[in-house]
């Protein structure tokens, strides 16, 4: 019997772990086959307190650490069904069937990405999904957005404070979003659009160079410093779906105080539950929110 639960291992998760665990509660992290989350695509952190520049990998091993420092065991199964009908809770993994008193869900959220040629050799090579992380390495630069909805048009607007130039490839023969904010991109001088684009291929060495698009039905090349992907992301929530309310985007509905969900004794913290602007040191903070819910909970039976 465990007092909490945490599914994931990413800045929520382990900041949770370190947090229930130093609050004397037995504690146990459900990593699932990698710990990290989207950090792991985050060659250099700049804005995290107490660390100059940090790279994601390093800085995930450092909470890991820590939280086991703090007695948190860290395990890399994967949950692969929960059962909140019940109490205690049951999750079952690979190999064993867990109950516990308390639950934390950090799931996260997975970027969407294209899916072509030379993508996935250069994540976090020159390809980023996170302006606010990553605009910066691009001061002075010339970079492109991917998109063309709401998420698009906020990625390009951080970025045309930030770069020399801004390029947004966009599907569609227009942009979707608040109207004001597609104005004031398209009025930029430094901002270029062109419509009716698709991404073909990432090019590059050791970082990426250069993006081949279809134009209008002709093919071309643009050489940037940087691409992002800004089509959106999905939240990890389908262990979930149809035990707790979940909003119209499948994010976790929470108490922004405590991170309690719609059924007492489950919380959630990070991505899987947070809106607006997603930042390491916010999924670290919501996972210690929900660390020291549990804990009053527990207090409270």
């Amino acid at each position: 019997m465990n007092d909490v639960i945490i599914i994931g291992a990413g800045p929520a998760g382990l900041t949770a772990g370190l947090y229930a665990a130093r609050a004397g509660l037995n504690t146990l992290v459900l990593a699932g086959a990698e710990l990290g989350g989207q950090l792991l695509l985050t060659e250099k952190i700049e804005n995290f307190p107490g660390f100059s520049t940090i790279s994601g990998v390093d800085l995930i091993e450092i909470i890991r650490h820590q939280a086991e420092e703090a007695g948190a065991e860290i395990v890399q199964e994967k949950a692969l069904s929960v059962d909140l009908s019940i109490k205690p809770f049951q999750i079952k993994t690979e190999s064993h069937t867990l109950k516990t008193k308390t639950l934390i869900l950090a799931t996260g959220a997975k970027p969407r990405w294209l899916g072509v040629k030379g993508e996935e050799e250069f994540k976090g090579k020159g390809i980023s999904v996170c302006a606010t992380c990553d605009g910066f390495f691009y001061r002075g630069k010339k970079v492109a957005v991917i998109g063309g909805g709401a998420s698009t048009v906020y990625e390009a607007l951080l970025l045309m404070k930030i770069a020399k130039e801004v390029i947004v490839i966009c599907r569609e023969d227009h942009l979707f979003g608040d109207e004001m904010l597609i104005q004031r991109l398209q009025q930029n001088q430094a901002v270029q659009v062109i419509y009716n684009a698709e991404v073909k291929e990432f090019v590059g060495d050791k970082k990426l160079k250069m993006i081949k698009i279809k134009h209008s039905g002709k093919e071309s090349e643009l050489f940037v410093d940087g691409a992002f992907v800004a089509i959106g992301s999905n939240p990890d929530s389908a262990l979930v779906k149809g035990q707790l309310k979940l909003d119209k985007a499948g994010r976790i509905r929470t108490n922004k105080e405590t991170g309690a969900t719609s059924i007492s004794g489950v919380f959630a913290a990070g991505d899987v539950q947070q809106s607006g602007t997603r930042q390491a040191i916010l999924a670290a903070a919501s996972g210690c929110l929900a660390a020291l819910s549990a804990k009053e909970c527990l207090l409270e039976k």
